[in-house]
């Protein structure tokens, strides 16, 4: 192990999830939600792709995939070939009825085997107050649930997606973070969360790591980065990372790579994604 305890991993596997892990020191965090507060107060808010895929963008975010503890939390659940497959913004501002339906992460990714992790990386606090993450524990040990697309308004998800079938939700855990932990799920793990009623920002960046035997089996074309290790395997093209934030040649690529992304994502329907 190089970051979790042995029962750490046990509890990701029998649960389908582990938190907190502390990935960045407060320094850390507070500097990466400085980052984004700055592009916020010159460019306006990341919208629509711009919330996706944002390592491509921001060397900064390029910096934060690529983060020691992150990958070695990372590394003791899924190995030491690791590609970050994609990233996205979560936030909610304060008094936002924005929230995130029930669901499964790999109802529309297209990725098999399902040997997938998300790490949720807390840039501000997350706790019951401003809509931290609940989670349904061993809903992992699932095959794929069938969802339903609401294309909701004030739903997070691309498609607004969510689980077609009653959730207990008395069985529900919250993962109340403070900035600059982590929690780590997997692609098969029933979660979500409310809206935020309270006066505070709640900033999550989910980074979506895969072992590189992973495959896209819907798309023709995807892209992934090789954040630690080798990849024997290329099933996935290359990804080029920024040489500085928003530069022309960063955007064009960022455009073209979320373009596919979206067709994997949005297929079967006309819907544009959400904005």
């Amino acid at each position: 192990m190089k970051m979790l305890s042995p029962d750490s991993v046990t509890h990701y596997q029998q649960h389908g999830y582990v938190a907190p892990i502390r990935a960045l020191s407060a320094k850390e965090a507070a500097e990466a939600r400085r980052q984004l507060e700055a592009h916020e107060a010159a460019h306006g808010a990341l919208k629509g792709p711009l919330r996706h895929k944002s390592h491509l963008l921001f060397t900064w975010l390029d910096d934060l995939i690529r983060h020691p503890r992150i990958l070695d939390a990372v590394e003791d659940i899924i190995g030491p070939n690791i590609l970050a497959w994609g990233s996205s913004f979560f936030i909610k501002e304060p008094h936002d009825p924005g929230y995130v339906s029930w669901h499964q992460d790999s109802t529309y990714w297209g990725l098999d085997p399902a040997d997938i992790v998300t790490a949720w990386v807390a840039l501000s606090e997350s706790t019951a107050e401003n809509g931290a993450m609940r989670v349904i524990p061993d809903s992992h040990l699932l095959d794929q649930v069938p969802h339903r697309d609401t294309f909701a308004a004030n739903n997070l998800l691309s498609r607004g997606q969510e689980i077609a079938v009653e959730v207990d939700e008395k069985r529900a855990h919250m993962l109340v973070l403070q900035p600059g932990e982590m929690s780590l799920h997997h692609v098969r793990l029933i979660h979500g969360s409310d809206p935020n009623p309270s006066g505070k920002r709640r900033i999550g960046f989910a980074i979506r790591y895969l072992p590189t035997h992973v495959r896209q089996v819907v798309g023709t074309h995807d892209t992934a980065t090789l954040v630690r290790g080798v990849d024997a395997f290329h099933n996935f093209a290359p990804e080029q990372r920024p040489e500085s934030d928003l530069s022309e040649a960063a955007l064009a690529f960022h455009a073209q790579v979320t373009g596919a992304h979206q067709q994997i994502l949005m297929r079967g329907t006309d819907r544009p994604p959400a904005a």
